[in-house]
């Protein structure tokens, strides 16, 4: 059980890393393209690429189980369009160190997701690690000019955090019966009738007139941050159990920061090191406190 969980927080680091590079792809997207079709656009091409490797795999639905299509339907409403829609809107007037202060919640809000949709049972002092890593997150964003103002954007990011929240633990409990990248795949196919045509409804009218960094943007939150990273960490929560591998998000606004600096120019200085070293380290205290098992599934 233990090198389960351990492989558990392998894959879902691997996912954090995928994802940490969301915003500033995000950002560079916005940079010539429309909200509506970074979200649409993004979810219709991860869905004829998740098709694509469904019909490769000759893979059947998993729709006769009780309860999977309804999971399936939670998974497209939060992680197909509430999360980007609601990302790509509130990033359009908050900075890059807001988005740090809000999404640095997202740990706790999957872990009380785990809680309300995957059943399990973390302990008082695993709570405890948790909100403690939180806190960190949100005081390393404040010290950097995060919380100076709070408005529409931040509202609209904390909404993204809910959906994750809602979105993650459901995905976790699919993956008990099916392979993590499944689940991703089939809400993505499900989702196909209404995020196609409003793809092709938001389409630039003047392909040309798009900068290619945004086309750069918009291709990996398309195949990687909608698709691929999810093959990790439906896989991780799954494996490693979804409040335990959640914590390893903590990490995301310094992977973020860390993947700004080869690509923005931005220097990382000893201060997101230290607060990065101190995170870890209650990544590391947290995964060995308790948390009750979910119910197996039926």
């Amino acid at each position: 059980m233990s090198s389960r969980v351990t492989l558990g927080f392998l894959l879902g680091f691997i996912g954090v890393v995928i994802f940490g590079a969301t915003v500033p792809a995000t950002r560079l997207a916005l940079n010539g393209l429309d909200p509506f079709f970074i979200t649409f656009g993004r979810a219709a091409l991860a869905g004829l690429m998740a098709g694509a490797l469904l019909l490769v795999r000759r893979r059947v639905p998993w729709l006769g189980r009780k309860g999977a299509f309804r999971d399936l339907l939670l998974v497209v409403a939060s992680l197909m369009f509430g999360f980007p829609l609601l990302m790509a809107f509130g990033m359009q007037t908050v900075p890059a160190s807001h988005a740090g202060v809000v999404l640095g919640l997202l740990p706790i809000a999957t872990t009380f997701g785990a809680m309300v949709f995957s059943g399990e049972r973390p302990s008082p002092l695993f709570l405890a690690f948790s909100l403690l890593g939180a806190g960190l997150v949100v005081v390393f964003a404040a010290r950097n000019g995060g919380m100076d103002r709070f408005g529409t954007g931040d509202l609209l990011l904390l909404g993204s955090v809910v959906a994750c929240g809602i979105g993650y633990p459901v995905s976790a409990r699919l993956a008990r019966f099916m392979q993590g990248w499944e689940v991703i795949a089939w809400a993505l196919v499900i989702a196909l009738p209404i995020t196609l045509p409003a793809a092709l409804l938001f389409l630039p009218r003047e392909f040309a007139a798009v900068p290619t960094p945004a086309w750069l943007g918009f291709l990996y939150v398309a195949a990687m941050s909608q698709f691929i990273g999810f093959f990790f960490w439906n896989a991780g929560l799954a494996m490693g159990g979804v409040a335990r591998v959640a914590q390893v998000q903590l990490l995301q606004t310094f992977v973020t920061i860390a993947l700004a600096w080869p690509i923005n120019g931005e220097p990382l200085d000893l201060e997101t090191v230290m607060f990065a070293v101190a995170v870890v380290a209650v990544v590391v205290l947290g995964r060995k406190a308790k948390v009750g098992a979910a119910a197996p599934a039926e």
